[in-house]
C-alpha cells in the first residue's frame, strides 16, 4: 500500500500520478513513465497517467502523490492508503477508430465514450482524436445523442417553476457581456434564471472572469441553487458546478488544437444547459467577417441543428442572429467590460448605447416566453426594469448574496493607439482586437485589456487615440506593443490603420 500526498500542480484536466523510482511498493521499472494506471482506495478507482521522479522530497517511496486533478477525484485525505494496477485501454477507444473510418455511432456508442472521458480514462490525446473523427462528420441524430451523453446523471431540479430560463452567447464579439445585464433584468422580473458561464480560454474575458469582478462565482451546485430559488437569479461559473464534466475536459482540448465544429457547439451548449434544469434558452448568434460565426448560412445551418436537438430534448430555444461585425461596449478585458456594465445598470449617460440597447433586445426575448407576457411586449418590459432601477437591485442582490470580490484596479501600465490618417471608422478586426487584448495580458489579469475610444461610424482626425491599452506587468506590455505596431485592427476610410 501506499500513502497519499497531494501535489498542487494542474494539468488541463489530465490526471496525473507520481511515484518515486525507489518506489516501496511497486518495482517502477517495470512500468514505464506516462502508463495509465488504476488507484484504489477511493469509491471508484481513480485513472491517471505515471511519472517517476527521484527526489524524495516531492514524493517518498512510500507515497504515492496525485495533482490537483486527480487528487480531487480520489476525494480522500492526505495520508490514506492506496493500491495501483495497470489500466487496460477502455474498449470505447474501439469506437473512436470506427467514427475514424467513418462509420455513424449509435447512442450507446456515445454514451461509452462520454463515459469513459468522464471517467479520465481518455488521455487529451484520446479526446483530441474523437473530436477530430466526429468533427469530419455527424449526423444530427449523432449529435443528439452526443447531447443527450454529455447532459450525464447530475441534472438540477427546480420545484414548481415552469419556466427556467437562460441565455448564451456564441462569442467571437469583444466586449460583448449582455449576459450579466439580461440575468439582472430577467431575475428582477421574476423568471428563474440560472446563469451558468465560462472563464476564457481563448477570448479576453469570459462572462466568468467579467463577474468574478464583482462578485463570487467559484460556488458549488448547493449553493447555487439555494441562491437561484431565492433570489430567482445567480451567476455560477460552470467549472465549479459538478454537471456536464465530460463537456468541460472536451471544449478545454478543442480549443488547445483550435478546432470549431457547429455539432461540438451544439452539444455542449446544450448539454451544460439541460443539466442546469434549463427549459428555456436563448441563443445569441453573432455573425462577421472577423467573428466565429463568419456569414449566415453558417448561422442558419447552426440554428437548424440547434433547434432540432433541443426540440427532441423538450427544450424550448429562441435563437437569434445578431451583427458580430464590431466589438460591443468599450472595453475589452474584465474590470474594463464590468465598468462597462455597471453603467448600463446604472442607467448612466455615457453607458455604451450598443451594449444596452443588445442587452434590452436579448432580455425582452427572454422575458417574451413567459406566456403571461403579449408578443413584442418585452422589449419595454426590460427597458422599464432597467430604468427604474429594479435590475440595478438584482445585480446588488446577487453581488451581496455570492459575496463581494475584491476589487482589482485596470492595468496601470498604458499606451494610446492614434490613428495615423484622418476619416471614419470604417471597419474593426474582432479577431485582431481580441489578440491584441490577449497580448496585453486579457484573460490571464483582470485589469488588463482595452479601452476601444472610437467605434464604427466615428470621425477620427490624425493623431486622435483609438483605444488604449492597458496591462499589469512590463513583459505583457512590452509584447502587447511590439505586436500591435504591426497592424492596430482598425480601418479608417478604407485604410488599415498600420504602424
Amino acid at each position: 500500500m501506499l500513502s497519499l500526498k497531494h501535489l498542487p500542480l494542474s494539468s488541463f484536466n489530465e490526471n496525473l500520478a507520481y511515484l518515486h523510482k525507489d518506489c516501496a511498493a511497486y518495482k517502477v521499472d517495470d512500468i514505464s513513465t506516462l502508463t495509465k494506471i488504476e488507484i484504489h482506495g477511493g469509491v471508484k478507482p481513480v485513472y491517471a497517467f505515471l511519472q517517476v521522479v527521484d527526489d524524495a522530497k516531492l514524493v517518498k517511496p512510500t507515497e504515492i502523490a496525485l495533482n490537483n486533478e486527480a487528487f480531487k477525484q480520489i476525494n480522500l485525505p492526505e495520508g490514506a492508503n492506496l493500491s495501483i494496477s495497470l489500466s487496460t485501454p477502455p474498449p470505447s477507444l474501439a469506437t473512436v477508430k470506427r467514427k475514424i473510418a467513418g462509420n455513424i455511432l449509435s447512442s450507446g456508442e456515445y454514451s461509452s465514450i462520454i463515459n469513459d472521458i468522464t471517467a479520465k480514462r481518455y488521455s487529451n490525446m484520446d479526446i483530441a482524436s474523437f473530436l477530430v473523427a466526429s468533427g469530419s462528420f455527424m449526423s444530427a441524430p449523432e449529435v443528439l445523442s452526443m447531447t443527450e451523453a454529455l447532459v450525464g446523471d447530475n441534472v438540477f431540479h427546480w420545484d414548481n417553476e415552469g419556466i427556467v430560463v437562460d441565455h448564451h452567447c456564441l462569442g467571437g464579439v469583444p466586449g460583448n457581456k449582455t449576459d450579466i445585464i439580461i440575468t439582472a433584468i430577467v431575475g428582477a422580473y421574476g423568471l428563474p434564471i440560472p446563469k451558468t458561464a465560462s472563464r476564457s480560454l481563448t477570448s479576453c474575458a469570459g462572462v466568468a472572469d467579467t463577474m468574478s469582478v464583482l462578485t463570487n462565482v467559484d460556488i458549488d451546485d448547493k449553493t447555487f441553487k439555494k441562491l437561484v430559488k431565492e433570489n430567482r437569479a445567480a451567476v455560477a461559473c460552470y467549472d465549479g458546478l459538478n454537471i456536464a464534466a465530460a463537456s468541460k475536459m472536451i471544449s478545454s482540448v478543442e480549443r488547445q488544437i483550435g478546432l470549431t465544429q457547429q455539432e461540438h457547439i451544439t452539444s455542449s451548449i446544450l448539454a451544460i444547459k439541460l443539466a442546469a434544469g434549463v427549459t428555456h434558452l436563448l441563443l445569441d448568434i453573432p455573425v462577421g467577417p472577423k467573428s466565429r460565426i463568419k456569414s449566415t448560412n453558417e448561422a442558419m445551418r447552426l440554428r437548424k441543428l440547434i433547434e432540432y436537438v433541443g426540440d427532441m430534448l423538450s427544450m424550448e430555444i429562441d435563437v437569434v442572429i445578431t451583427d458580430g461585425s464590431e466589438p460591443i461596449g468599450n472595453g475589452v478585458g474584465a474590470v474594463l467590460e464590468a465598468r462597462d456594465v455597471m453603467k448600463v445598470l446604472r442607467n448612466k449617460e455615457d453607458a455604451p448605447q450598443d451594449l444596452l440597447e443588445k442587452s434590452l433586445f436579448l432580455a425582452g426575448r427572454i422575458l417574451e416566453f413567459d406566456p403571461k407576457l403579449r408578443g413584442g411586449q418585452g422589449y419595454l418590459v426590460a427597458k422599464e426594469i432597467l430604468t427604474s432601477g429594479r435590475a440595478l437591485e438584482m445585480i446588488n442582490k446577487i453581488i451581496h448574496a455570492q459575496g463581494k470580490a475584491p476589487q482589482p484596479q485596470v492595468g496601470h501600465l498604458t499606451r494610446d493607439i492614434v490613428s495615423n490618417v484622418s476619416g471614419v471608422v470604417e471597419a474593426i478586426d474582432n479577431s485582431r482586437i481580441n489578440k491584441i487584448g490577449v497580448w496585453a495580458g486579457a484573460g490571464q489579469y483582470p485589469g488588463a485589456g482595452l479601452d476601444l475610444l472610437k467605434k464604427v461610424g466615428d470621425t477620427v482626425e490624425q493623431g486622435e487615440t483609438l483605444y488604449r491599452i492597458h496591462s499589469c506587468n512590463s513583459t505583457d506590455f512590452a509584447y502587447a506593443n511590439s505586436v500591435v505596431d504591426g497592424y492596430t485592427g482598425y480601418e479608417i476610410s478604407g485604410r488599415p490603420n498600420n504602424y
